[in-house]
């Protein structure tokens, strides 16, 4: 099959810039002009007459990328192509270990690599941009071209991904009316500023540009969201093409639903489809052809496993029926992004939410059961996939790269306490707001992390009554604290009110905690904090004092803190310890016996998450290139509930994934 010059109209479809009609000139045209030649019985000086009146369409040639009509496929140096993709998050992996996830990508056979860009990664204040370490996305590209794959591009602005506001970022919502993914003004103006700083950086890699990106997704799983609004996709394709030219082939993905693909797909993005095992594929492909009746079939998400979720199950799925369905799928003829190849690990506060009739928080774990771990090392779907692989086209010659080297540390004590109300100064030294009513994350320019809100008691309480935000006003957990002693915890959702009592003018403390903003669906506009008031009882509490804590930049430059150590293992407060390691720094797992909820820095970086109280995930990745092998590691936990009587964690070589607080206190006993 070679690449068509003319495409078949699409029914369905305006016809496109005739850039993105077919491939360019084959890169053989050389060739063909000699045996042109030759039968024409020329000499010399003819071929090379000939030659001369080629050389723009051969050079057009050496660098294109575009979709073939007429022959169901893509163009690739104007011979058709096809790639076998998988996902990958450079936003979930420290950099000094991309190379490592890259590199078993590419021996797994795989010729490309999806990558999401995080909008509020980049650019976590208004005007503030960040590129630079494990936010380098110049250097990520280049990494994945030294390695000879290619991009698939997903920029956004939205990307979901399990991450944080899909992407979005939380100061949007300062301006508490604004419409997102949509052409309100105020979302589009910020969309504008960040296009103008992103897509510059974008446009030199495209592949035609003498770069490695052969395309770009226009937003992410439109039709899944409520506006369709038509106009604002038009408007995104405009800005696209504006900062990229003509020449990108640009593409939209969406579920299997009519009204998924119905509202996600307007003339000019290429219509791609998702889904993973489990389902008929033929059919599948069949709801992308009444969208796009000719060109490459396109699965942009072949799930090779799922996300997990705080109280749920550690998802899993067969690397048999993954290997079926990429060999099915490949017999047809389709281009395939598996999704995740390799998850990774929402450090810090970056692991978003989702909300399935209640508030869902994702874990911070992303291992996603992918054929990478979340550790970057090859499982059995790695080897399961590359045997389907090979059946198509060569492998590269070696071995796949091992695992990275783990090391169980064992037993840390963490012997100081202190309480969090007793560093309230160094977690945020500047001074309190004070309001008549409860503000938000938002309206406190507070990202991430935690607020404290304090008040004190009307009256008198002598028997218990009902502390609460109704109308599900916590967002999203809200640790209580009276007088400096914890009465309990209010979650949105599940748990409305809490029972105390006291004296008038004892001291009210709600630390709320920021489980993640909801990055899928309808309901991205999710606001942090107390979102609305607060009552002891039928009395709206008012006149509050409020604290935006910087724990990071405290544990990070000021820790330990001096401060009176504590007793008592309930309430927020922190725990610090020392280990050190037998002269190396390899990846370990660290686990969390006896503990309930809380947060993990070493040596000042914030690994995320812990909740083994609710599970399943029991244990946090732990880089190596955290550690230091020839000096002390300062380990600090924030429990936010109750800690165990001897505050103790464990660094094991593997993780534990599905395990409830109970079983893996006993596994370590």
């Amino acid at each position: 099959m070679s690449c068509s010059a003319i495409p078949e109209l699409r029914k369905t479809r305006q016809v496109l810039p005739i850039s993105r009609w077919s491939c360019d000139v084959c890169p053989d045209s050389q060739s063909r002009a000699e045996m042109a030649v030759k039968k024409m019985g020329l000499g010399l000086p003819v071929l090379v007459l000939v030659l001369w009146v080629l050389p723009l369409q051969v050079t057009s040639a050496v660098r294109s990328f575009s979709i073939d009509y007429t022959n169901n496929c893509f163009c690739k140096d104007g011979v058709p192509f096809r790639y076998i993709s998988g996902s990958i998050h450079y936003f979930r992996i420290p950099a000094a270990y991309w190379k490592d996830r890259l590199l078993k990508m590419y021996m797994s056979g795989l010729n490309a690599v999806q990558v999401y860009v995080p909008w509020n990664y980049h650019e976590t204040l208004p005007g503030i941009y960040n590129f630079a370490g494990d936010k380098d996305l110049e250097g990520f590209l280049d990494l994945v071209a030294q390695l000879g794959l290619l991009v698939i591009l997903r920029p956004g602005p939205y990307i979901c991904a399990e991450w944080e506001m899909g992407g979005l970022p939380f100061w949007l919502l300062a301006q508490p009316n604004i419409v997102l993914r949509t052409t309100d003004p105020d979302f589009l103006q910020a969309v504008d500023k960040w296009l103008d700083v992103l897509l510059p950086k974008i446009k030199p890699r495209l592949y035609h540009n003498g770069g490695n990106i052969i395309s770009v997704q226009v937003e992410n799983e439109y039709g899944s969201y409520y506006a369709c609004d038509y106009d604002y996709l038009r408007y995104l394709l405009s800005a696209f093409h504006a900062h990229l030219g003509e020449e990108v082939v640009l593409f939209t993905t969406d579920g299997l639903k009519d009204r998924d693909l119905q509202c996600g797909t307007i003339q000019g993005l290429y219509a791609t489809v998702d889904f993973g095992t489990g389902i008929n594929m033929t059919q599948a492909f069949e709801l992308q052809r009444q969208y796009e009746p000719k060109g490459p079939l396109v699965n942009s998400e072949y799930y090779t496993g799922w996300l997990d979720y705080w109280g749920e199950p550690h998802s899993t799925s067969s690397a048999e029926e993954v290997a079926k369905g990429l060999q099915k799928m490949l017999k047809m003829g389709a281009n395939i992004n598996m999704y995740m190849f390799q998850g990774g690990t929402n450090f810090g506060y970056w692991s978003g939410a989702d909300y399935k009739k209640i508030f869902n928080p994702i874990t911070t774990s992303y291992d996603y059961d992918a054929p990478l771990s979340e550790a970057g090392d090859p499982t059995a779907k790695v080897h399961a996939i590359r045997t389907v692989i090979a059946k198509f086209q060569t492998l590269p010659a070696g071995p796949m790269p091992p695992p990275t080297p783990k090391y169980a540390y064992g037993y840390v004590s963490l012997p100081e306490r202190v309480n969090l109300l007793d560093i309230l100064g160094l977690l945020s030294p500047v001074q309190p707001v004070h309001t008549p009513f409860p503000l938000t994350f938002e309206v406190m320019s507070q990202a991430h992390g935690f607020i404290l809100y304090r008040t004190i008691l009307p009256h008198d309480i002598l028997e218990p009554v009902l502390l609460s935000a109704p109308n599900n006003g916590v967002h999203d957990l809200a640790y209580i604290l009276l007088n400096g002693q914890y009465k309990g915890t209010l979650e949105r959702d599940k748990v409305s009110g809490v029972m105390v009592t006291g004296q008038a003018g004892d001291t009210l403390d709600l630390l709320v905690e920021n489980m993640g903003r909801i990055n899928f669906g309808a309901n991205v506009s999710d606001f942090k904090g107390l979102i609305h008031n607060v009552t002891l009882d039928s009395t709206i509490l008012k006149d509050w004092f409020i604290y935006p804590l910087d724990i990071d930049s405290a544990v990070a430059h000021a820790w330990p803190p001096v401060a009176p150590r504590s007793k008592g293992n309930t309430g927020p407060a922190f725990y610090t310890g020392t280990f050190t390691t037998p002269g190396i720094n390899w990846d370990s797992f660290v686990k969390f016996p006896g503990w309930t909820k809380g947060q993990l820095w070493i040596n000042g970086f914030n690994l995320g998450r812990f909740w083994p109280a609710r599970g399943s995930q029991q244990t946090l990745f732990v880089p190596g290139l955290l550690l230091n092998s020839s000096a002390p590691n300062i380990i600090t936990v924030l429990e936010l509930q109750k800690a165990p009587e001897e505050p103790i964690v464990v660094f094991l070589d593997q993780p534990l994934f599905n395990y409830t607080h109970s079983s893996t206190t006993r596994d370590m006993e």
